[in-house]
């Protein structure tokens, strides 16, 4: 009987408790598998006794990076971790958007400001935008601002940069508010559910304060074009071949076509309680990985 652990870490006041989580330990042992949820970083788990270590709801990560990627090399070397630690490396620093665009896949234009880099030059002076982490999760420390918002935008640059964050400013996708944000989920390589969602920064809202992360979640049916820009990011990857689950997060450009907002590969929550017909499917591809 394969030995699956559910990566997962404790729920708090910035962390929500996984949903999926029973449901997939579930499906895993109808399946024929062991499943048990565990804490990354709890330091008693003998990682060499699973078959497969499953990444799955560490969505305290961002405020411990670094722990998190030395944990990420460590486990991998004592088991199989999906996905692998080097796609969970270059996922975790949302830079990885620049590296995309210059693969040619349509992306959310993004600036980058390290530690130290001036605001002056980066903050646009005629449309909305977005100021977040380069890591980050669940819009943490994520904020949109007007040209008139300037200071306050300043002022949660210089806190960023103070702990240590590399900011990133996206021009606010407008079109979000009517057509939403699609997220494309796929297992084992191949499509597994979409799902739309409203916007989630909202105007005013601080960028320190908790924000719902999926508001107005529904089935979503992609379309043609959704698929190629999806197929295109993904494919751009590092270690592609080695994805066993990934999520693409698409909006609308101002031309009406879809980019990418951002492509999640290291803990995206699979809104099972939403497409409860997919938690078989995704159970056949984590055994399917853990017995290879």
């Amino acid at each position: 009987m394969p030995r699956i652990a559910l990566v997962t870490c404790r729920p708090g006041p910035q962390v929500s408790a996984d949903p999926d989580l029973p449901v997939l330990a579930t499906a895993l042992e109808r399946a024929g598998a062991e499943a048990r949820p565990v804490l990354w970083d709890d330091p008693h788990i003998d990682w060499a006794g699973f078959d497969l270590a499953l990444i799955r709801s560490t969505w305290d990560y961002s405020w411990r990076s670094a722990e998190f990627l030395a944990w990420a090399e460590r486990c991998g070397k004592a088991t199989r971790l999906a996905n692998p630690a080097e796609v969970v490396r270059w996922n975790t620093d949302k830079r990885y958007l620049g590296r995309l665009a210059d693969a040619g896949v349509p992306t959310v234009p993004t600036r980058y400001l390290p530690p130290g880099a001036a605001a002056a030059p980066a903050l646009p002076t005629d449309h909305e935008y977005v100021v977040k982490p380069t890591s980050g999760a669940g819009a943490r420390y994520a904020a949109r601002y007007t040209p008139e918002e300037r200071a306050t935008a300043e002022r949660q640059l210089a806190r960023m940069h103070a702990e240590g964050f590399t900011a990133m400013v996206q021009p606010y996708m407008s079109r979000i508010d009517a057509a939403g944000e699609r997220a494309l989920q796929y297992v084992g390589g191949r499509l597994l559910h979409a799902s739309r969602k409203g916007a989630v920064l909202e105007s005013g809202t601080p960028y320190d304060v908790k924000k719902v992360a999926h508001p107005g979640l529904t089935p979503w049916e992609p379309t043609a074009a959704e698929l190629s820009v999806a197929e295109r990011a993904l494919a751009a990857v590092p270690a592609a071949d080695e994805l066993l689950y990934a999520r693409v997060d698409l909006v609308d450009g101002e031309d009406g076509r879809p980019c990418v907002m951002e492509l999640e590969l290291v803990e995206p929550n699979l809104f099972l309680f939403l497409h409860p017909d997919s938690a078989p499917r995704v159970a056949a591809a984590v055994l399917a990985a853990a017995t290879a």
